[in-house]
């Protein structure tokens, strides 16, 4: 009978593989922190404002169908309620980026004649007690092409109704 002998051969490893596949880890993990830095600075940037004005809606055309978030005081003597088909239309004046008192700049805004001024409409939404005259609103909408604002969601602000009461004791220095 013939003797049959199996041998293990001796595998040499080469450092030449290894260091390859390393290389190839750092460049893509390069890319990888490239590619979440682009994406928070360009996050940042995007949503760095949180609403624009009426001026800057009305003076960019590239604004024209785009969804924007816009901000301006309520003119409640044009505010018009259709309660059987829930639309509201109304008109909103230009009020500055920055305020030190929102009410004050909500009344100027308002009684303003050179101020821009933008038609408002909102289909299927109950009017809300806040809409009323000299109320900051705050919308997310399309600016049509026939110049009205078809907003999909209204928030407003009334400081007038967040003004805290003082007792008569206070104010007489009792």
């Amino acid at each position: 009978m013939a003797e049959i002998t199996w041998e293990k051969r001796q595998v040499t490893t080469e450092r030449r593989g290894v260091s390859a596949d390393r290389w190839k880890f750092v460049v893509g993990g390069v890319l990888m922190l490239a590619a979440v830095v682009y994406l928070i600075v360009a996050g940042t940037g995007a949503g760095a404002r949180y609403f624009i004005t009426i001026d800057d809606l009305l003076s960019n055309p590239e604004y024209i169908g785009q969804t924007v978030r816009i901000t301006g005081a309520v003119d409640g003597d044009t505010i018009v309620y259709d309660a059987q088909n829930l639309i509201i239309d109304f008109t909103v004046a230009n009020m500055p980026d920055s305020v030190e008192d929102l009410a004050v700049a909500l009344h100027d805004a308002v009684n303003d004649p050179s101020a821009s001024r933008l038609q408002v409409h909102i289909e299927n939404q109950v009017k809300p007690d806040l809409l009323q005259h000299e109320a900051q609103a705050i919308l997310t909408g399309t600016l049509g092409t026939d110049g009205t604002f078809h907003a999909t969601e209204l928030l407003l602000k009334c400081p007038s109704r967040y003004e805290e009461s003082v007792p008569a004791q206070v104010e007489e220095g009792v």
